[in-house]
């Protein structure tokens, strides 16, 4: 078998195995967003019903409670972070098969749930199978000092 024809069958062999994970991937209902913020999914919330999703928002101020027995944690996420002191608006009720949580995950951290949203008792309920914490950021957090000391950026 000459070089060429080796070349020919390892580029075929890793073109078809691309598109066999891009087909399991399209037919498992994830889309290449990478989330949606609290808004967008509530405006699309009814046909979410039983699909995997990924939402983007700020846990909810004393909204955090851990069942121990149930080996669950229940929060709210709310579209605007709570230290921006405006109103709270709608909010998104989770519940996290889990008690490990992120270590950044508190009041106001900014979170990405994964999980499906599901009708309990006639209210949408979000059942989370992963929660991510966004780190801060610490630029952010230095400009708002820098301005405030009369510093220019």
């Amino acid at each position: 078998m000459t070089k060429g024809v080796q070349i020919a069958i390892g580029a075929a062999a890793i073109a078809l195995l691309l598109g066999w994970y891009g087909m399991g991937q399209l037919n498992e209902g994830i889309s290449f967003q990478y989330f949606q913020n609290l808004d967008e999914f509530s405006s699309s919330a009814p046909e979410m019903v039983g699909r995997t999703a990924r939402v983007h928002g700020y846990v909810a101020a004393e909204s955090i409670e851990r069942d121990l027995e149930g080996r669950q944690v229940r929060f709210s996420v709310q579209n605007d972070p709570p230290h921006a002191r405006g109103p709270v608006g709608e909010t998104l009720t989770v519940v996290y098969g889990s008690l490990e949580t992120p270590d950044l995950f508190k009041d106001g951290a900014e979170v990405v749930v994964e999980g499906q949203l599901v009708m309990a008792g006639g209210h949408p309920v979000f059942e989370a199978t992963n929660v991510m914490a966004k780190c801060p950021s610490k630029f952010k957090a230095k400009a708002g000092l820098m301005a405030e000391s009369g510093v220019e950026l």
